[in-house]
C-alpha cells in the first residue's frame, strides 16, 4: 500500500510540472474579414519523444506534416532534412528549453513507465515503406533515393538498403518525425547514380515486433540522357542535310533541258 501511495505522489509531482513544458501555445481565433476567406491554416509542430528502444530520445519539427528538422542530442544541434534549411538549423535560442524537455521526458520514462507497463499499446499496425527518387530519373546523373516509412508506432526501427541483393554501406541517418494522432513517419536517403538495370530495396525492421517491410525500386520513365539526345540530334541533322542534297539533285535533274 505504501508503495502505491509513493508512486501516486511521484506521479502527482511530475504532473505539476506539465505547465512548464513549452509544447504549444494557443491563441483565440480572430474573426477574419470576408476578403481573407481564401487564407489557409498551417501547423508547425515541435515534438519531443523518448522511449526504451532506439532512438531513446528524439526531437522533430514539422510544418504541415513535412519534416523540417530533427535534433542530434549527441552533438546538441539541429539536423536539417534538406540542405536548403541548413542556415536555419544554426539557431540555438531554444537550447535551454530543449535540455529541459529531454530531462523531463526521461524522468517520465523512469518514474511512470514501470507503473504503465502492460497498460498501454506496445505496437499499433505495421510500418509501410515506399521508395522514390528525389529528382527526375536520368541515367548516369547523380540522384537520391528516398525510402518513406509511414504508419510507424512506436518509432523503433532499423533501415537497411540493398543494391542488386548486395547490402549497401555508408547509408546516412534515418530521420523520424511525429505526426498527428500519435503516429510517426521516417525517411532514409541513399545517394546513387542510376543505371538501366538497377534494383534497389529498402528493408525496414520494426524493432518492437520484428516485423519487416520491404520496398523495391527499379528504373521507370527515365528522361533521355545527354548522350542519347546528342545521337538523336546528330541523326536528325544528318537526315536533314541528306534531304537537302537529294532535293537539290532532283531539282537540277528535272530542270535540265531535254535533248533529241
Amino acid at each position: 500500500m505504501d508503495h502505491e501511495q509513493s508512486q501516486g505522489a511521484t506521479l502527482l509531482q511530475l504532473l505539476r510540472l506539465l505547465w512548464l513544458l513549452p509544447h504549444s501555445w494557443a491563441t483565440p481565433a480572430a474573426l477574419a474579414p470576408l476578403w481573407r476567406d481564401d487564407l489557409q491554416n498551417h501547423t508547425f509542430r515541435h515534438t519531443v519523444f523518448c522511449q526504451d528502444g532506439s532512438p531513446s530520445i528524439g526531437l522533430t519539427e514539422t510544418y504541415d506534416e513535412d519534416l523540417l528538422f530533427s535534433f542530434d542530442f549527441s552533438r546538441n544541434t539541429r539536423v536539417p532534412r534538406l540542405p536548403e534549411f541548413a542556415d536555419w538549423a544554426q539557431d540555438q535560442r531554444d537550447a535551454s528549453a530543449i535540455v529541459f524537455d529531454k530531462g523531463f521526458c526521461e524522468a517520465m520514462i523512469e518514474q511512470i513507465g514501470p507503473a504503465l507497463e502492460g497498460k498501454i499499446p506496445v505496437s499499433r499496425g505495421f510500418p509501410v515503406a515506399e521508395v522514390f527518387t528525389m529528382k527526375p530519373l536520368e541515367f548516369g546523373k547523380p540522384n537520391t533515393l528516398v525510402c518513406f516509412i509511414s504508419n510507424l508506432f512506436p518509432p523503433t526501427l532499423t533501415v537497411n538498403w540493398q543494391h542488386n541483393s548486395v547490402p549497401v554501406e555508408g547509408v546516412g541517418p534515418t530521420f523520424v518525425s511525429a505526426m498527428d494522432g500519435l503516429t510517426f513517419q521516417a525517411f532514409s536517403y541513399l545517394n546513387f547514380t542510376p543505371e538501366p538495370y538497377d534494383l534497389f530495396s529498402c528493408i525496414v525492421t520494426h524493432e518492437i515486433d520484428r516485423h519487416t517491410a520491404i520496398a523495391y525500386w527499379v528504373p521507370q520513365n527515365a528522361l533521355p540522357s545527354d548522350f542519347l539526345e546528342n545521337v538523336l540530334c546528330g541523326i536528325a541533322f544528318g537526315l536533314g542535310v541528306l534531304g537537302i542534297i537529294v532535293g537539290t539533285v532532283l531539282i537540277i535533274y528535272f530542270r535540265k533541258p531535254c535533248s533529241d
